[in-house]
């Protein structure tokens, strides 16, 4: 039976995973709000373009990115705590796996979504670049400069590794992918029960960034299988808005709601 002091080491890390979450949503979003009130001030037009800078520089970067670090500093440990070195031949093998695997959970979840007539809820980013294709071309270095290396550590390096510390790797491996792919709840439109079901599907391709990660301990890994799903995802969207018919857009559309 577990003991009075193990379930408080467990809660403790649930609560402080769950914290640094919401605190790297929050920061990004208050840089994100203030410099768009800032820019309106001074009379700067905020157009799609520009608001996807500022959440991939604010949000992405700074918020994500800034709360990992301050954490970092304030537990007194350095940034090999997430691991960072360049790839090895075996991990680079790992990234490739990794790299399948998330895309095929993609399709099989696509396949059982359309099977069923179940609705996903449409990623906002993606929308914005289906109305303004040339937003997809930014996007696309942005997911292996920004995106993934932003959230996976974050969600990775920070909040896998802190529940690691109280639970099996199995079980914070789990959680870690559920809070992260919750927190896309926010960056969904449509009705809950639709972001819903983007949600769960979310949690399986997450499920493989943790895997690798904790079979590595490289955060490079993950953020590298991460930038390369959203990449290969923005790509296609970008591919059927230039050359496909309505069938193939609404197809890569509904796989672009399973951003990141």
């Amino acid at each position: 039976m577990p003991t009075s002091d193990s379930v408080l080491t467990v809660l403790r890390a649930l609560l402080v995973a769950v914290l640094l979450s919401v605190v790297g949503i929050g920061v990004g979003g208050i840089l994100v709000v203030a410099t768009v009130l800032a820019l309106g001030v001074a009379g700067v037009s905020i157009t799609p373009l520009l608001s996807v800078i500022l959440s991939l520089a604010l949000a992405t970067g700074v918020g994500f990115g800034g709360v990992a670090l301050a954490y970092l500093r304030y537990r007194g440990a350095g940034i090999g705590y997430v691991g960072v070195r360049v790839p090895s031949l075996r991990e680079v093998a790992f990234v490739v796996a990794g790299y399948v695997a998330s895309l095929a959970l993609l399709m099989l979840a696509s396949v059982i979504i359309t099977t069923v007539g179940a609705e996903a809820a449409p990623n906002t980013t993606a929308e914005m670049g289906m109305e303004n294709p040339e937003l997809l071309l930014l996007l696309i270095p942005a997911s292996f400069l920004l995106i993934g290396p932003g959230e996976e550590l974050l969600y990775r390096g920070i909040v896998q590794n802190r529940l690691s510390e109280a639970l099996p790797a199995p079980l914070a491996i789990f959680l870690a992918s559920l809070i992260f792919a919750s927190i896309h709840y926010f960056s969904l439109s449509g009705a809950p029960q639709a972001r819903v079901v983007s949600i769960t599907v979310l949690v399986l391709p997450t499920l493989v960034f943790g895997t690798m990660y904790e079979l590595t301990d490289n955060i490079v890994v993950p953020a590298l299988i991460h930038g390369a799903y959203n990449a290969t995802l923005f790509s296609l969207l970008y591919l059927a808005i230039r050359f496909a018919g309505a069938e193939e857009l609404q197809q890569s559309a509904t796989a672009a709601a399973l951003l990141f």
